[in-house]
């Protein structure tokens, strides 16, 4: 399929070390992969689903032990280790390499070979980047064809070039205590072992486009973030785009996939997603910031995805999706999990595979007695969306007008709020939190940082990612997008949420575009620029000025809270925090002095 010798080498030289019975290489043909999941449901890996409700569907079950990333097996091998950063782990590159080898070696015997040519991003695209997975799963196969652009057309779109990420995944004998990922960002590698669960071993995912990309764009210039792309159109037909980066938990799929209230949506306001986990944004001709959803498809949690809280994502798991870890409805051969309706199959199987009584189910042990494993997945092709954006295929991406970072806070954070600028917009991100809502997770209320919606998956050290940002904007200039903070969390005394969300979340983002646009005025406070209430569209809300208004101050003393944790925050980034966000939290702390 190719004559690359840096292909060739990598492959040739993984196939001594796994040494396998059949080397199969990933043609991106349909009937191949008809073949594979035949092959993949005769083995017992796949389910078929019912062809008729579920259209080319099938089901997979991960072994128990291994059902969600280990962010504690995750390295980033550097050669210097502080060039790793505080919010990683680290291995000397050698000692690693020779550690994985020795796990993996022989480890293919009995099985076939898979070399998946694949495409981060459209195919030729000046924003995109290519990888080579080599792995003994079928599975990963299958959906490494739903989330990238796989096949011979990589290939030759690749060439002769050496500009290429060397993925090797071995599934060995899933064993927890031997499990690793782990990134060598110098070397343009991932290396999965003794792991067959999506997020550790789709090496596209999180591994290449976050990981290994937030290096590259850093050495090359761009930026590969954890944000959804979404384009929001108006009444006249205009289109504007919008990235967003939310911890977990915080709706960073729904807003990707929003439904305008029905009010709007008469007026003719749509949304239009382009990609709801990742995006990689370079500076275009004209100067401004472009991105791409690298993706081809969404890799999202199956519970309490439903027809209300996310329509089109659940539109988007009916043909050609792969669950994995959700229940086996044995009565038609579908598919359930907690949260998709009201109605649980009276004859099931776990995700476990094991017969499932209803009546036993246990919030408070999900684990245990829950249909489908609280992390249970879906991979759904994007064309599947109703809401697929008409620029999802654009190699050139969408421009950015807003980027918007967010969070769960129920008693700081206002409604919505722009930054001052730029800088300040750098500084909101990197002091990114949410506070935890589940008491299996410890503390309720306990208040985490996550930079940028990237702590897991920075491929170096932090404060230079925080660097990058503000390089980025110099280079930009005065055609940045404008930085805004939201939060849809807000509570009430009682712990009742004061906003809404969902679909109205779009009267929040019609303000973002309409400060963009220099449409609204907007008031100036300590944390930034705040909308006036009658900015904010209430038509056919359930909302009275005075409650919005509750949602939109800024109370000094758990502002002036904020800010000391921050300053704990920071320190962990030592010397390598730049300067410029020191004073940005300096500035804070004045202007909060400053308040009544």
């Amino acid at each position: 399929m190719t004559n690359n010798s840096s292909v060739l080498r990598f492959v040739s030289e993984m196939q001594a070390l796994v040494d396998p019975d059949s080397v199969v290489w990933i043609d991106g043909s349909e009937s191949q992969l008809d073949t594979l999941r035949a092959l993949g449901v005769k083995t017992g890996e796949m389910i078929k689903l019912n062809e008729e409700k579920l259209p080319g569907c099938y089901l997979h079950r991960t072994k128990p032990n291994d059902v969600a990333r280990v962010e504690d097996r995750t390295f980033i091998c550097t050669r210097k280790e502080e060039d790793a950063g505080p919010t990683n782990h680290w291995c000397d590159p050698q000692e690693m390499y020779e550690r994985l080898y020795d796990i993996a070696r022989d480890s293919y015997r009995g099985r076939t070979m898979y070399v998946i040519p694949f495409s981060m991003g459209p195919i030729g695209s000046p924003l995109a980047k290519i990888g080579i997975e080599i792995t003994d799963s079928i599975y990963v196969v299958l959906n490494m064809a739903i989330m990238t652009r796989v096949g011979q057309k990589v290939l030759d779109t690749l060439g002769d070039s050496n500009d290429w990420v060397r993925g090797f995944h071995a599934s060995c004998d899933i064993d927890p205590e031997k499990r690793y990922i782990c990134q060598f960002p110098e070397d343009n590698a991932i290396i999965s072992v003794n792991s067959a669960y999506g997020g550790n071993v789709l090496l596209g995912k999180k591994c290449f486009a976050l990981r290994i990309a937030s290096f590259q764009g850093r050495n090359e210039g761009w930026m590969a973030e954890h944000m959804l792309i979404l384009g929001l159109e108006n009444p006249k037909g205009e289109v504007r785009y919008i990235a967003a980066a939310f911890p977990s938990a915080c709706g960073k799929t729904n807003l990707a996939m929003l439904i305008p209230p029905e009010y709007l949506r008469k007026k003719g306001y749509k949304i239009w997603t382009v990609g709801d986990d990742i995006a990689w944004m370079r500076i275009g001709k004209d100067g401004r910031l472009y991105a791409i959803n690298p993706e081809n498809g969404f890799f999202g949690v199956a519970p309490g995805t439903n027809a209300h809280s996310n329509f089109n994502a659940l539109e988007s798991t009916k043909r050609n999706a792969i669950f994995t870890n959700v229940a086996l409805n044995l009565d038609d051969n579908t598919v359930w999990w907690e949260g998709l309706d009201e109605n649980p199959p009276k004859h099931a199987l776990n995700w476990r595979g094991e017969p499932w009584d209803y009546r036993a189910y246990d919030k408070n042990d999900k684990v245990r007695t829950a249909a489908a494993h609280p992390n249970s997945r879906f991979t759904a092709p994007a064309v599947n969306c109703p809401c697929l954006s008409t620029e999802f295929e654009t190699g050139e991406g969408v421009p950015i007008s807003a980027i918007v970072f967010g969070g769960r806070r129920a008693k700081l954070a206002p409604l919505v709020y722009q930054s001052r600028d730029w800088v300040n917009g750098v500084f909101i991100g990197s002091a990114m939190a949410s506070e935890t809502t589940a008491a299996a997770a410890g503390a309720v209320g306990v208040v985490r940082r996550d930079p940028m919606a990237m702590l897991p998956f920075c491929g170096y050290h932090m404060g230079d990612y925080f660097r990058h940002w503000l390089d980025m904007g110099e280079r930009l200039g005065d055609k940045a997008p404008k930085i805004f903070n939201v939060n849809w969390f807000r509570t009430d005394k009682d712990g009742n949420f004061l906003w809404p969300g969902y679909g109205d979340n779009m009267r929040v983002l019609n303000w973002i575009i309409d400060r963009c646009e220099g449409k609204v005025d907007a008031r100036e406070t300590a944390i930034g620029y705040l909308p006036y209430p009658q900015d904010i569209d209430r038509t056919d809300l359930d909302m009275d000025v005075a409650t919005l208004e509750s949602i939109l101050d800024v109370d000094k003393a758990a502002w002036e809270k904020e800010a000391a944790e921050i300053t704990e925050h920071y320190k962990k980034f030592g010397d390598r925090l730049p300067a410029q966000l020191a004073d940005q939290l300096a500035g804070l702390k004045a202007r909060l002095a400053e308040l009544d």
